[in-house]
């Protein structure tokens, strides 16, 4: 039958209104209207229509679900608010410590949580714009995740575009949570950008189903979910992500839209369209422990794996006063359930050499499967830590995973020893070069004494390689580097030739250009990976960008006193020592000057001081030169605090186009009012 151009405009719309209909009520309210076959039929026939008239095919219909192209490599997609980690508590103790913590900085104000399921999977945040979903990335390193958005498509659960609440629904939700005519309305309208945080996981069935259907078919099966979670989302080709039955649950609105608090939250996004984690609020930490147990008891018969429970405080606006430690936000812990166990043998124990000299005890034990992979290595810290357990050579052990993660051997069933168990000997000459081990005072690792180390150069130069991007500079490119005498020191990579490459085994012309010019294009470098690059011991990542906002340039970081590296956020006085030193020395002297002989190029950051201590603000209107997000996001990186509404304990008020209320209140109480202009002076922009 032959639909005319209007007749099919109108089809479609239904269409796609009538498919995200049984989306929501399927994936969210959990039940189903019509079965599979019926959902099949329509969006068969929505696909016929659009294929007639593709002009209508927009990016958020159901048929747009799979059919991007496989791609060549992810792009980067900086993330606007961090993606930060969490701090892990395995016991009530544990739990009540945080709260006392948080209680000393909110200076005994009381708090309420809202607790929530912590799905074993992989943390993707949704970026909507104007309703629709435009970007989906990977945490990435926290501040620059992957960009996986076609392969989010797939995924049914994820709505396309934010759902529109209806009128009834708004009501409530504006009398259950006292929300302004401002929020509602931000609610109504889904304009602008909004941005979900959520965990993509796969149905511990679906996972049992996949895993027979891939061994008749004698293709290797997978060991749990969360791996192949991960794996699905990060696979270049979309397709193959659409053939694996992936689920997603959203856990938090990370857009700040000004409601009050995480239960709020969790109400708006299941209005959006989002099935979400199951939580709940609680008014003392007894609710909580309460729900955790009550949650540990349902663990297996649930269908998804879960390794804890996320405790949050609540109220939003005490959340964002709390502020970050590190790379973890005060106001969230998540109480993890005890880590599985599994009982092993020790089989010999190895030292290992890092790039700052320190050795470290790796013992390689029978390979033992531990919350669901296969375990054959376990860190055993430190000598202390040898001698602590009381550990030898043919030992066996409990093994567990701390957080889920970290294989580590907790104790040793001494009561299973034959007596051929052999002591471990702790080494007195480094394994790698035979210097002199050495500790330092008051430090618990040992140390190789030779700053020439072949095993310090070999990791310095590793670390500075994945600093700098150079992905082509794997371990064994570096070992034959360095054996040849071509590379010593970081610095040393930029000075390579291609025709260097050509006298090294597995190298021909063609893979000697290539990897030569991959290190030619990552000589540019921002300042916190190049940072990072130096190796400085105590100094990651997180470290690394704070002293990049708050120096901005590497001449300013080198000539840093003691004091002014103290004053940078979350930096003791180890940290400083250990940067004031690095600086200070000829090695660390010679390492930025052969960084500039050879022509890397740090770029400056713009560093950001932190003038703001102190200082209530809130945003209200439309600013023209700044979003109001990140004019907020601005105010807390210069120590200032943001609020929602406006106070006795407001400093200033920023306003733009259509301030709506909040500018009224202002003036009632006399707080500052600034222009947007008056702000960026401020900030002196």
């Amino acid at each position: 039958m032959v639909v005319s151009k209007a007749d099919a405009k109108g089809r479609i719309l239904k269409l796609r209104q009538l498919i995200d209909r049984y989306r929501y009520e399927y994936h969210v309210l959990d039940t189903q209207e019509v079965s599979d076959a019926v959902n099949d039929s329509l969006k068969h026939e929505l696909y016929t229509l659009e294929q007639t008239y593709p002009e209508f095919v927009t990016a958020d219909s159901p048929t747009q679900r799979v059919g991007g192209k496989p791609l060549d490599k992810f792009k980067k997609v900086p993330h606007v608010y961090p993606m930060l980690s969490m701090e892990d508590v395995f016991s009530f103790d544990e739990l009540n410590e945080w709260h006392e913590r948080v209680l000393k900085i909110r200076e005994g104000n009381s708090l309420d949580f809202y607790a929530m399921l912590k799905i074993d999977g992989l943390a993707v945040s949704l970026v909507y714009q104007a309703g629709v979903l435009f970007t989906a990335a990977t945490r990435g390193d926290g501040k620059v995740g992957e960009d996986v958005t076609n392969n989010i498509k797939t995924i049914e659960s994820v709505p396309l575009s934010l759902r529109a609440p209806d009128e009834s629904e708004l009501r409530a939700l504006k009398k259950n949570f006292d929300l302004s005519d401002e929020v509602v309305e931000k609610i109504r309208s889904r304009t602008g950008r909004i941005e979900i945080r959520g965990e993509v996981y796969m149905p511990k069935q679906a996972f049992e189903i996949m895993n027979k259907e891939r061994a008749k078919r004698g293709e290797d099966t997978f060991a749990n979910p969360r791996n192949v979670s991960a794996g699905s989302i990060r696979q270049l080709d979309p397709a193959i992500a659409a053939s694996r039955p992936l689920d997603y649950m959203a856990w938090r609105l990370e857009t700040d839209i000004g409601e009050p608090t995480q239960t709020a939250g969790v109400e708006i996004l299941k209005l959006f369209g989002f099935k979400t984690s199951l939580g709940q609020p609680c008014e003392t930490l007894d609710e909580v422990k309460k729900f955790f147990e009550s949650i540990g008891k349902r663990r297996e018969k649930l269908d998804f794996w879960i390794d804890g429970v996320v405790v949050r405080v609540n109220n939003n606006l005490a959340y964002r006063q709390l502020g970050v430690v590190g790379k973890t936000p005060r106001g969230l812990v998540a109480w993890k359930f005890p880590a599985e166990e599994a009982t092993t043998k020790v089989e010999s124990i190895e030292w290992f050499v890092g790039r700052t000299g320190a050795l470290t005890p790796v013992a390689t034990v029978s390979p033992t499967l531990v919350a669901g992979t296969t375990v054959v290595h376990a860190s055993l810290h430190n000598a202390d830590e040898i001698e602590r357990l009381g550990l030898k050579v043919g030992d066996t052990v409990i093994l567990t995973k701390a957080g889920d993660i970290i294989p580590k051997i907790v104790k040793v069933l001494v009561e299973l020893r034959t007596g051929k168990e052999m002591n471990v000997k702790i080494p007195k000459q480094c394994p790698i070069c035979s210097s002199d081990v050495v500790r330092r005072d008051g430090e618990v690792a040992l140390m190789c004494s030779n700053s020439s180390c072949y095993a310090k150069e070999r990791e310095k130069v590793l670390y500075a390689a994945r600093a700098f991007g150079i992905d082509g500079l794997g371990d064994k490119i570096v070992d034959k580097l360095l054996t040849a005498g071509l590379v010593k020191t970081p610095p040393d990579i930029f000075r390579l030739q291609a025709a260097d490459f050509l006298g090294i085994e597995g190298f021909a012309d063609v893979s000697a250009n290539k990897l030569y010019n991959q290190i030619q294009t990552r000589k540019d470098i921002d300042l916190a990976p190049f940072i990072v690059s130096l190796g400085i011991r105590h100094v990651g990542s997180e470290t690394a960008f704070s002293l990049a906002l708050a120096f901005g340039s590497i001449d300013k970081l080198a000539s840093a006193s003691r004091g002014e590296l103290l004053s940078v956020s979350d930096i003791g006085d180890t940290v400083a020592d250990s940067i004031y030193e690095f600086m200070q020395s000829d090695l660390g002297k010679k390492m930025l000057q052969d960084f500039d002989e050879v022509g890397v190029k740090v770029k400056k950051a713009k560093a950001i001081k932190r003038i703001l201590d102190g200082k209530k603000f809130v945003v209200t209107g439309t600013l023209a030169k700044l979003g109001r997000e990140e004019a907020k996001e601005t105010i807390r990186l210069m120590g200032g605090q943001v609020s929602d509404s406006v106070s006795k304990q407001t400093d200033f008020v920023v306003v733009g186009e259509n301030p709506g209320s909040k500018a009224d209140k202002a003036g009632e109480l006399g707080v500052r009012i600034l222009s947007e202009g008056e702000f960026l002076r401020m900030l002196g922009q």
